[in-house]
């Protein structure tokens, strides 16, 4: 159980870095190009990872969850995160990302058939009246970089919740090797278009090259592999509400590196958010322990 909450700790960590490390490179190379090389990147080494597997035959039966998983979390979901970072900044997506442990609940409850206690419900008022206070108070934000930080949320919270549901069939390897795939294919001709008509404005240096081999090795493959790996082994709702450690990194490391203004709005409505999380997760813990005694 100690080894899971570590996986987690640093899986969102890292998770952090990546909104700075991404803000810098899509500065240099347009935001589905950079989709596209992390994903590659992510897969070729997760390749050679897998040479030392046993190799894991998917079931027909399964085909779906893997595309979904592949397409809408990876290829629709992240896509939309990059966007939504090259618009709106790195501390506010990693803030709206916050919302994934709510956004999984409700999620789980219609997919998985979980109840949605009390204690989540609550949590999701806490957390919307948080995004209200940085949204709608007059907080310097770009709305469109905000709708599309939403669209990924839910995009990744579906994802999760998918993965959770096969994970006790398949490895994290497989079931992110595969899905890294089918985010590449998916991302090879938006990327060509998007090339054709940014070109001039492309700039490839040592610093871009490192940043998305950064982001594919480290960021993508091994954070996703542990991602996954979490997921086999703890609840979705206990793996999600690790994500207040996202949002305090990335929003560190934007005021340490790219000196972003933190207005009282934000720094207000992140509380919300986080203690909406926490919420959620101390009396879905309390719950958990209650039901053992009982048994």
């Amino acid at each position: 159980m100690n080894k899971s909450y570590l996986y987690l700790m640093t899986t969102f960590m890292l998770w952090g870095s990546l909104y700075v490390v991404s803000q810098f490179v899509l500065g240099k190379i347009p935001t589905f190009t950079v989709a596209m090389f992390r994903y590659l990147i992510a897969f070729i080494a997760l390749s050679f990872i897998s040479l030392k597997s046993k190799k894991e035959k998917i079931e027909k039966s399964d085909y779906k969850y893997f595309f979904i998983m592949g397409f809408i979390g990876y290829f629709i979901s992240v896509d939309c995160q990059l966007l939504g970072t090259k618009i709106s900044g790195g501390s506010m997506v990693s803030l709206i990302n916050s919302l994934n442990p709510i956004i999984i609940s409700v999620m789980a409850m219609i997919i998985l058939n979980e109840k949605l206690e009390i204690n989540k419900i609550i949590g999701i008022i806490l957390s919307l009246f948080g995004v209200y206070m940085i949204v709608g108070t007059g907080a310097n934000i770009e709305f469109i970089g905000v709708l599309i930080s939403f669209i990924a949320v839910i995009g990744w919270a579906f994802m999760s919740v998918i993965s959770r549901k096969i994970s006790n069939k398949y490895s994290a390897l497989t079931l992110t090797k595969v899905s890294m795939l089918i985010a590449t294919v998916c991302n090879i001709p938006v990327s060509f278009l998007e090339i054709q008509i940014t070109h001039p404005l492309i700039q490839i240096d040592i610093g871009a090259i490192l940043g998305i081999l950064y982001m594919g090795i480290v960021c993508t493959a091994f954070t996703n592999i542990l991602w996954n790996k979490s997921l086999s082994m703890l609840p979705a709702n206990t793996c999600s509400a690790f994500y207040p450690i996202q949002t305090l990194t990335s929003s560190f490391l934007g005021v340490l590196v790219f000196h972003e203004i933190l207005t009282t709005s934000f720094v207000l409505g992140s509380t919300f958010i986080i203690v909406g999380v926490l919420i959620s997760l101390l009396f879905q813990k309390r719950t958990r322990k209650e039901e053992e005694v009982l048994v």
